[in-house]
C-alpha cells in the first residue's frame, strides 16, 4: 500500500532549498541592490570627508567650533572605520565607493604620522612637562625628569608648596635654573638673558633664556603655559584667552634676536588648532617632524591631543617621543635636536 509522508517546511526539498539559496545570493550581489543599498551611509561618508577637507572654513565665530573640531581632527578617522564596518555589514557597493573620500582626506592629513621618522646626530635633548598643581608626588615626578637624561627642562604649572621640591631634586643634575612665576627651566648647560615674557594674562606664565651649548652656541629657548581652555554647553569652545595669549607669544618668538629658537611647553591647543598659527606658523614641531605617532600629551590616563608641545625654528628636530606617566594629568614629551 501506498504510505504518504508529511514534510515540515523546508524540509526534504533539498533542490528546491540549493535553488532558493542561490537565488538569495544573486539577490545579495546583483548591482542593483549592491548600488541601491547603504545610500545613507555613503552620504555620511562624503560628509565626514569634506567636514575633514575642509575643516579650516568651519567657523570659529560660534563657540570657536573650528579650534574644537581642529583639536580632536585626527578622531573623525574612527568615524571613516565605523562606516566602513557598516558599508560591509549593509553590503553596500555605494557607501564604500564614498568611503575613499574620507579615508583618503584622514591619510593626507595625518598619514605621515604613522611612520616613525627619527634619526639620529642630536646633540640636545629637551623636555617639557606640565607637573600638575595637584602632582601628589613632586619628589617622584622630579627623579622621572632625571632619568630622562635631558640637558634642559621646562616645567609648568609649578605651585608655590611644590617648587622647592623640585628646586632640591633637581640640582644636582640641573645646575642652573630660572623660574618666573608658575613656569621654570632647569638645565646642563649655562643659562642666561632670563626674563619673564608677558602674554596678556595679568600673570607671569612664560618666560626666556637663552642657552650656550658646549662649542659657543646660542639658542633661545622659551617655556610656557598657556590659559586653559574649557568646554562649555552655554558658551561652547571658551580659547579666546588662550587665543590672545597665542598671538603675544608668537610676536615674542618672532622678535626673538636669536636664529635658533626653541618653545617647550603646555599651549593647550594641537599643531592643528588655527588659533595657535602666530606660533606654529613660525615654527617646526618636533613631534610632527621626527616623532613617531600622534605623540598624544592629554590626560595622562587616556591620551586624546597634544597639547603639550616642542617646536622650533633654525634648528633640525632629530627624534621626538613622549615618555611614561608621572604624578600628572600630562605625560611628558622629550626631543632630541640638531643646534
Amino acid at each position: 500500500m501506498a504510505q504518504a509522508y508529511m514534510t515540515e517546511p523546508g524540509q526534504g526539498q533539498g533542490p528546491e532549498r540549493a535553488a532558493s539559496r542561490a537565488a538569495r545570493l544573486r539577490n545579495w550581489w546583483r548591482p542593483d541592490g549592491m548600488w541601491r543599498r547603504g545610500i545613507v551611509l555613503a552620504v555620511l561618508a562624503v560628509l565626514l570627508g569634506l567636514l575633514m577637507f575642509l575643516h579650516g572654513r568651519i567657523p570659529n565665530d560660534l563657540g570657536n567650533l573650528g579650534s574644537l573640531l581642529e583639536t580632536f581632527l585626527p578622531w573623525l578617522g574612527l568615524g571613516a572605520l565605523l562606516l566602513l564596518v557598516l558599508a560591509v555589514l549593509r553590503r553596500s557597493a555605494t557607501a564604500l565607493v564614498a568611503l575613499v573620500l574620507p579615508f583618503a582626506v584622514w591619510l593626507n592629513l595625518f598619514g605621515g604620522q604613522l611612520t616613525d621618522k627619527a634619526g639620529t646626530g642630536g646633540n640636545l635633548t629637551v623636555v617639557t612637562h606640565n607637573v600638575n598643581a595637584d602632582n601628589p608626588d613632586p619628589a617622584a615626578t622630579a627623579q622621572d625628569i632625571v632619568n630622562s637624561k635631558a640637558d634642559v627642562v621646562a616645567l609648568e604649572e609649578l605651585t608655590a608648596d611644590a617648587l622647592p621640591t623640585y628646586k632640591r631634586e633637581l640640582a644636582k643634575t640641573y645646575p642652573y635654573r630660572t623660574v618666573e612665576g608658575t613656569v621654570g627651566l632647569w638645565s646642563k648647560l649655562p643659562l642666561s638673558d632670563a626674563r619673564p615674557v608677558d602674554i596678556k594674562m595679568g600673570w607671569t606664565r612664560a618666560l626666556r633664556a637663552t642657552v650656550t651649548s658646549a662649542d659657543g652656541r646660542k639658542v633661545g629657548i622659551y617655556a610656557a603655559h598657556l590659559p586653559s581652555v574649557r568646554v562649555k554647553v552655554e558658551a561652547g569652545f571658551t580659547a579666546n584667552q588662550r587665543d590672545g595669549s597665542a598671538e603675544a607669544l608668537g610676536e615674542a618668538i618672532a622678535a626673538d634676536p636669536l636664529e635658533k629658537v626653541i618653545l617647550l611647553g603646555d599651549l593647550n591647543g594641537t599643531m592643528n588648532d588655527r588659533s595657535l598659527a602666530p606660533v606654529t606658523s613660525q615654527m617646526r614641531s618636533a613631534q610632527g617632524a621626527a616623532g613617531d605617532g600622534f605623540g598624544f600629551s592629554w590626560p595622562a590616563a587616556f591620551p586624546m591631543a597634544r597639547i603639550d608641545q616642542i617646536m622650533m625654528k633654525g634648528i633640525d628636530p632629530i627624534a621626538a617621543w613622549t615618555m611614561k606617566a608621572t604624578g600628572s594629568d600630562h605625560l611628558p614629551l622629550a626631543a632630541s635636536v640638531k643646534i
